[in-house]
C-alpha cells in the first residue's frame, strides 16, 4: 500500500545516502542554469514554432537520422525526442539546486515547469500547440536527468564524502 509517510520516509532516507554539492557545484549550476532556461523560455514561450523557423535544419537533422537507418523516425517523434532531449538538464539543474533533503521535490521541477509552458502558451500563444504529450515528454526528460544526476552523485561521492551512519560496535 501506498503511503505519503513511507514515501517521505524513504525520501529521506535516500537524502542520506546522497552527500550534498559543494558550493561551487550549485554556483556552476546556477551559472550555465541561467543561460539554459532563457534559450528554453526564448524555444518555448515565442510565438514562431521552431519547425517555422528552422524548417533547414530540422529537415536536414532527419534525412540525416534516417539515413543512419532509422527509417521510423517522423517529424512527430523527432519532436517527442528533443523535448524528452531538452528537458534532461532540467532534472539536472534542479536536482542540483534543491536541498538534499527534499530531493524528491527535484522530480516536480520538470513537470511543474513543463505545465506553466504549456499552460502560457495555450493562454497567450494561440498559434503554437500546447499539449499534454509535450508535458509527458518534458516531464520524462526531466526525470531522466534526475535519475541521472543520482547515479552521477553516488558514482562520484568518494567514502568520506558520504554521511556515516551510527554504528554499534561490541566488545
Amino acid at each position: 500500500a501506498f503511503s505519503v509517510s513511507g514515501c517521505r520516509a524513504r525520501g529521506e532516507r535516500m537524502g542520506r545516502l546522497l552527500p550534498p554539492p559543494r558550493r561551487s557545484t550549485r554556483v556552476w549550476a546556477a551559472a550555465l542554469g541561467l543561460p539554459f532556461f532563457i534559450g528554453v523560455a526564448l524555444l518555448t514561450l515565442t510565438p514562431a514554432r521552431v519547425e517555422q523557423t528552422m524548417p533547414n535544419l530540422l529537415d536536414l537533422l532527419l534525412r540525416a537520422i534516417q539515413r543512419l537507418g532509422w527509417t521510423s523516425l517522423d517529424f512527430t517523434r523527432l519532436e517527442v525526442l528533443a523535448n524528452v532531449a531538452v528537458f534532461i538538464p532540467v532534472g539536472v539543474l534542479a536536482f542540483l539546486l534543491v536541498l538534499r533533503r527534499a530531493w524528491l521535490l527535484s522530480l516536480l521541477v520538470g513537470p511543474a515547469l513543463s505545465l506553466a509552458i504549456e499552460t502560457a502558451q495555450y493562454l497567450a500563444l494561440p498559434h503554437r500547440a500546447a499539449t499534454v504529450s509535450d508535458v509527458l515528454a518534458n516531464s520524462t526528460g526531466a526525470s531522466i536527468g534526475v535519475v541521472l544526476a543520482i547515479f552521477c552523485t553516488l558514482l562520484a561521492a568518494t567514502p568520506s564524502s558520504r554521511p556515516r551512519t551510527p554504528t554499534v560496535e561490541a566488545s
